[in-house]
Formats: structure tokens, sequence, C-alpha cells
């Protein structure tokens, strides 16, 4: 009798009539440079089986609110998932807020995405033509703004409790949440944390990046410390920089998965998220998970189990017809 993980792992792999080969042995993590600014190096790491193999693969952008996390931070059920099924999984780095500011943070993002495509197929065994982007929170935001800043674009994305607007009251004013008062900081304290040289890696940090967010969110400063600019008087700056305001008929195939009691990250983030893939008839699921805070805690385990699922089965699918679609060609 055929084992039932066996069973699971055959029905994954044959989703869609797409075959990725099962990661084969160990599987390895390799890092490396893929921009340099100055002194400082900004990293990706590759995990992928131990083969010559040419895989698919998945981008994951880490959250922080653009503050925190290094490319360490990766979901451990979305690794556990696309490495089993024979993705290659890219985890990268960006400068981080606020010692760096938004548009060269975006610039770091595309430029990963532009080292993938150029070096991944002979360097790391990569098909960077089907490439899928998942990130959670900050993450979520960086996934979605590859639908739209990034070329050639992603086949399909997974924003996890993310966000495609950096300006509304939610962020520009002050939170009344107990979750963003948790450390009491006077202003130059906050700063001092801060007030080092340009960072990819939080722990790189001489000061506490989740303070200085704290007083970000108590005051209504974060859209302004991580730009430079005033929501409230500049805010046609970061139009650019917000997916919300940048959805096309040519936006990726995109899932978002968010709580329904989100405190960090309120779950109308994904609600107009959703009203903006549904006005321009983009191919998209949105998954609700009720009673679940940011990162999902507090939810029901198997409606939580099952949204992975769903995630793997949306993101597989739609690989599935990027390789049918080049087949063709």
């Amino acid at each position: 009798m055929v084992p039932p993980h066996t069973l699971r792992r055959v029905f994954w792999l044959l989703l869609g009539g797409f075959l990725v080969n099962p990661a084969a042995g160990e599987v390895r993590i390799q890092t490396y440079t893929y921009k340099q600014v100055g002194d400082l190096e900004i990293k990706a790491d590759v995990h992928r089986a131990d083969d010559e193999t040419l895989r698919p693969v998945v981008v994951w952008i880490h959250g922080g609110a653009l503050i925190m996390g290094s490319r360490s931070g990766i979901d451990a059920r979305v690794k556990k998932m696309f490495l089993e099924a024979g993705y290659a999984l890219v985890s990268i780095d960006y400068r981080l807020a606020p010692e760096t500011k938004l548009p060269a943070i975006l610039e770091d993002v595309e430029d990963a995405f532009r080292w993938i495509w150029e070096k991944g197929p002979e360097l790391c065994r990569i098909d960077a033509s089907r490439m899928a982007v998942l990130g959670s929170s900050a993450g979520g935001y960086l996934t979605l703004t590859a639908g739209h800043r990034v070329e050639p674009r992603p086949t399909v994305l997974a924003a996890l409790w993310g966000y495609g607007d950096l300006i509304g009251d939610w962020y520009s004013r002050p939170s009344p949440h107990p979750r963003h008062h948790r450390s009491q900081l006077t202003e130059e304290q906050a700063r001092r944390q801060v007030s080092g040289p340009a960072i990819a890696d939080a722990k790189d940090r001489q000061g506490d990046g989740g303070a200085f967010y704290q007083f970000c969110r108590q005051r209504g400063l974060w859209p302004q410390e991580v730009s430079g600019w005033n929501p409230h008087t500049e805010a046609q700056n970061y139009y650019p920089y917000m997916p919300i305001k940048n959805v096309t008929g040519q936006y990726p195939p995109t899932l978002l998965i968010h709580g329904a009691e989100d405190t960090d990250v309120p779950y109308e983030q994904s609600v107009l998220m959703a009203d903006q893939l549904r006005k321009f008839r983009v191919d998209h699921t949105f998954i609700t998970i009720l009673g679940g805070e940011h990162g999902l805690a507090g939810g029901d385990p198997k409606e939580i189990d099952q949204a992975y699922q769903q995630v793997f089965q949306f993101v597989h699918q739609r690989m599935a017809g990027r390789q049918t679609s080049c087949r063709q060609r």
C-alpha cells in the first residue's frame, strides 16, 4: 500500500497537470550578494535541492514594517510546502528604513528580481520564467508592489496579511491598539535606535528597530519615517509605490489571506486590494480567517491549515498554466 504522505505529494505535484521534480535528497542553502551599495552587501539565500534540475522559483520577501527582519525570516509552512514540492526558494534582503528610504528600498527589491532573471538560470538552476512571489505583512506589501513594478511580471503573487496602501489613517494617525504601546520612548530615545549606517539585516542594527516602530505607530509617523514625505500634504509622492493605485488588467494572479481581527495591518487593507483586483478582472482569491490577528494568531487551526493548502494550490496551478503557455509558444 502507498503511504498517505506519498499520495499527498503525488496529488500536489500533479495539480493542473504540472509536474515538478520533487526535492531529491538534501536541500542546500547558498548565500549570494545580489547588490552592493558602498560597503553594504545586500544578500539573497537560495534554497533548493542539491541537483542540476532547472526548478521553478518562489521568491520570499520578509516582513517587519520595512524596518525589521531579514532574509532568514521565511514562513515555515511556505518553505516546507514549496521545497517538498520541488521548487527553489529565494529569500531576499533589502535595505531597511528609516536609515534607507522607500524609493531605495523598492530599488533593491527590483534589483533582486533582475538578479534572479539574469543570474538565476545559470548560477542557481532557477527557471525565472516560472516565478511566484510570496511575503507576509510588509513582505506582503512588497509582494504586491512586484505585481506592478517588476518586469517581466511574476507569474503569480500571494500576499499574507499585506497591504496596498501606505498613507491611510491606520498608518498616518496614532494607533489606539495596545500592541503598539508596549514600549515608551522619547523622540530622542527612539531616533537613537536607528541612527547608524544603512543596513539590510536588522541583526546588524545597533539599536532596537522594534521600539522605533512602536514609536512611529504611537504618533502616526510611519509613512513619513520610511519615505521622508508627509502623507497628508505629499500623498502623490507615494502613489508609484502603492499597489492599490497601480492595479491594471495586466496585474498577475493574486491570492490574499488576512485575519479578520488584525490590529497591526487592518483586514480592510486586503478588502480594498481585493476590490481593485475585482474591478480590473484580475484572477484572484481572497481568504479570510475569522478571529485571526496579525499572522493569523487566534484563528481556527484547521482553517489556517486549509488556507495554506489553498495558497499552495493557487500558486501551483498558475505556475502550471505558465508552463503550458510556454510550451505552446
